[in-house]
């Protein structure tokens, strides 16, 4: 259909792994654009090209499937010419990890359009290549306190990768995506797929959040084998220190900040049965709502941030 090509060189490194190994690759997919509460599924695609050795596999046609003027690209101008344009790029790659074992890493902008043709073209793909395992990633924003574990929804036909996780609800009915068309078109063509989705705290919703990459990433490495330890340990100490900042920032807070976060704690804490990491403070607060407890979070980090740029 026109909708992607080939890259030779890495095609042909693709089918010399296949040749020699019949159990098949794991793919890993995410698209930049929808729901990744706190930047999730971004996060764990940057660490993986930036960490590990890979080559394109096969490149899509972008000008056929974003929509520059919902988001538009970046362009440098310098002195009196453009000198650059950063065009959205939706690529296929073979990556290594750390002991050489391959697989597969689809990113890039989520397509605008053509999502059937789209989600047609992903699993030629996963049939040209042999592709075992799709998975793919990303976070959702819930009511839950930074101070507990993050959790996890994994979804899919082979869920019981990931077993200890029950369903927080039977059904709902949301916005589509393009990532999820795909692992529902991939299932019900008869592929095994997996998705992984972090539960990132509703008021971290809009920040890098490298707590709930982590998660996911040590998930992933469990239902798949990958060994991944230099992407972890990056993530784990860039998590430490994102944590220990936001606890100052609570800690910096009013009462009524303090309190709401409290309240997020018992819920969290009512509906696990455990506690973990210890509680901000001791004394009890009602239950906040998210909306209560996103507004007080962001007006205190406007003020702090307020008060940097007076200093």
């Amino acid at each position: 259909m026109g909708m992607y090509e080939w890259d030779p060189s890495g095609l042909a490194a693709v089918e010399a792994i296949t040749d020699h190994d019949s159990a098949g690759l794991v793919m890993l997919y995410h698209f930049d654009g929808f729901i990744d509460a706190g930047e999730t599924g971004e996060q764990l695609v940057e660490r993986l090209l930036d960490a590990m050795p890979h080559e394109v596999v096969a490149r899509f046609d972008h000008d056929r499937l974003v929509d520059y003027r919902a988001r538009r690209p970046l362009m440098t101008f310098k002195g009196d010419h453009w000198a650059a344009y950063d065009a959205p790029v939706i690529e296929l790659h073979l990556v290594r990890d750390a002991t050489g074992a391959p697989f597969l890493l689809l990113s890039g902008p989520e397509p605008d359009v053509e999502w059937e043709a789209f989600a047609t073209a992903v699993r030629e793909i996963v049939e040209r290549l042999g592709v075992r395992l799709s998975v793919n990633f990303h976070g959702i924003p819930m009511g839950v306190p930074h101070s507990r574990p993050v959790g996890i929804t994994p979804h899919g036909n082979r869920v019981e990768l990931i077993p200890g996780h029950t369903a927080y609800f039977d059904e709902a009915t949301v916005p589509g995506s393009a990532e999820a068309l795909v692992e529902y078109r991939l299932a019900e063509a008869g592929h095994d797929v997996l998705g992984v989705a972090a539960h990132v705290p509703h008021y971290l919703a809009r920040s890098t959040y490298p707590d709930s990459a982590l998660t996911v990433l040590e998930a992933i490495t469990a239902a798949t084998g990958l060994v991944l330890p230099s992407v972890a340990h990056a993530l784990r100490t860039e998590a430490l220190r994102v944590r220990h900042e936001i606890d100052r920032q609570v800690a910096e807070g009013d009462d009524e900040l303090v309190g709401l976060v409290r309240g997020l704690e018992h819920q969290y804490d009512a509906a696990s049965g455990g506690e973990s990491r210890g509680n901000l403070i001791a004394e009890s607060a009602e239950l906040p709502s998210a909306e209560e407890l996103g507004r007080q979070l962001e007006r205190f980090l406007a003020e702090r941030e307020g008060e940097g740029e007076a200093g």
